[in-house]
């Protein structure tokens, strides 16, 4: 088994040093993607953000904004075809008839010689290999010509590809005209992911997000007119309590506006040495609590008319797994989900709030089950006897893991 295994690696050893050197193997990647390109092949147009002050974030902080030059991603993309070409040309040599089997990827994780492109190379292929992500906060700073260079090369190389996102700001959504807009979409740009957080000009200021409203509303009706796919992510919380009314009023106002194919909710955490996080030390923000929040959530959807969004609660940090669904026909059932928990007991909605955090809950039912209830009963009495703070502390170390 050994001897096979060896061999398997060798394949690759020797076609990495026949046909190109290790860096021209190599192909750049940035930090982050949303979740839903967890599937994605991560190819890196811009470098960091461009903005770099929003008071929630601590992603790129301390580094530099940069465009990387066009001739430096087509390189990237020939690097990838490349590596496809070698895995399959594996493939062929392990007796898998050039497919792309869990065998053949197999054996790329399992060889540490490999250069890391490798495997995130084969990562993708394993997920299907028909989605690409654009890096890093904003790839509409490349030009409209640039951009569609990149794109014309990705179809070229992968023809098979069927959707290239991106991530893009609000003041740079609307610097694009409607035909700029068609144009990337024909070149194979299928959907922009933008960080709205809120609809509110207030909070917008609060946080330094560096963009207005109406930047969001029009920029975002462009790109929908394109028929671009768009992905707006919304903050519940991120107002604080005093601008909470604001938040959730001006934030469905903007969603009725665009008509947005998808809100994305990200529950607020304020994270560790952020702006953010100094003002709650200096008594500026008070963050809501879970149950508040959760209300917030309920305000924006109930203000929602006249759109045909999807409702997505795909983040960890979201309470309400359940709270998903296409309007306006899934509308009553969202709300239902919501005041059903609303409606529970003080004593059940810090239960729930336990076992969801804790992973032991996906839905409300999952509440009544009795032992897991018992068992969470159980690890209640504990954590008030070891935590000053109780259950909101243990779950505040919770939330830490996640992001």
């Amino acid at each position: 088994m050994r001897e096979n295994r060896e061999s398997e690696f060798s394949y690759f050893q020797r076609l990495w040093r026949s046909n190109m050197k290790k860096e021209e193997l190599n192909f750049e990647q940035g930090p982050i993607r949303p979740p839903s390109e967890a599937g994605s092949l991560l190819l890196r147009v811009t470098r960091n953000c461009p903005w770099n002050r929003c008071a929630f974030c601590s992603t790129y902080k301390g580094k530099k904004f940069s465009r990387r030059p066009v001739a430096e991603v087509l390189k990237d993309i020939d690097a990838v075809a490349e590596i496809c070409r070698e895995i399959k040309e594996v493939s062929w040599k392990m007796g898998e008839s050039g497919e792309y089997t869990n065998k053949v990827i197999s054996s790329v994780f399992k060889d540490s010689r490999l250069p890391d492109s490798f495997r995130s190379v084969a990562y993708w292929i394993a997920s299907g290999g028909e989605t690409i992500f654009l890096q890093d906060a904003n790839s509409l700073m490349l030009s409209t010509d640039s951009l569609i260079e990149i794109l014309n090369h990705i179809r070229s190389r992968f023809p098979h590809v069927l959707r290239v996102t991106s991530y893009a700001r609000a003041s740079t959504l609307k610097s694009k005209t409607v035909d700029e807009y068609i144009r990337l979409r024909e070149c194979g740009l299928s959907r922009l992911h933008v960080g709205m957080e809120s609809g509110s000009d207030k909070v917008l200021n609060l946080i330094d997000k560096g963009c207005k409203s109406e930047q969001l509303l029009e920029g975002g009706k462009r790109a929908v007119q394109a028929g671009i796919s768009l992905c707006l992510y919304v903050i519940p919380g991120i107002g604080g309590i005093e601008f909470s009314e604001d938040h959730t009023r001006e934030t469905a106002r903007v969603i009725n506006g665009v008509n947005p194919a998808y809100v994305r909710f990200r529950s607020l955490y304020v994270r560790y040495n952020t702006p953010l996080a100094e003002m709650v030390d200096q008594g500026k923000f008070v963050p809501p609590d879970e149950d508040h929040i959760v209300m917030e959530i309920r305000d924006i959807i109930d203000r929602l008319e006249n759109v045909t969004t999807t409702i997505v609660s795909d983040h960890v940090l979201n309470l309400l797994e359940e709270v998903e669904g296409k309007l306006p026909e899934d509308k009553p059932r969202i709300l239902a989900v919501i005041d059903r928990y609303l409606n529970l007991t003080d004593e059940d909605r810090l239960m729930f709030q336990l076992g969801r955090r804790g992973g032991a809950f996906r839905t409300i039912d999952d509440l009544y089950e009795p032992g897991v209830r018992s068992r969470l009963e159980a690890a209640k009495l504990q954590i008030e006897n070891e935590l000053p703070g109780g259950i909101p502390e243990y779950i505040q170390a919770i939330k830490r893991r996640f992001v």
